[in-house]
């Protein structure tokens, strides 16, 4: 197992740091974290962090972690449940 990537980045106004981990307790599976920081929501989440296991090949085919993430978010970023709450955030921070 080598040793775990951290990167941080901003998806859509959201800073976020993801932690990844090749081939996390098993050859055949890699380990994506996300924590974004305090006030901010993700699609993936609505706890503010999210720990995911996925094929080791995958987080590759994707060219690395960000690019994976980034592609993950945007695609869950389409579901109107995802609209739904983001919109709810913006309100909520008008008052």
């Amino acid at each position: 197992m080598s040793a775990p990537i951290e990167i941080r980045i901003v998806w859509d106004g959201t800073p976020l740091t993801i932690t990844y981990r090749k081939q996390r307790f098993h050859e055949d599976f890699d380990h994506i974290e996300l924590q974004v920081d305090e006030g901010f929501i993700l699609p993936v989440t609505e706890t503010g962090s999210r720990s995911h296991f996925l094929p080791a090949v995958t987080v590759e085919e994707f060219g690395g972690p960000e690019s994976f993430v980034r592609a993950w978010l945007d695609h869950e970023a389409q579901s109107p449940d995802w609209k739904r709450r983001k919109n709810a955030a913006r309100q909520m921070s008008l008052f």
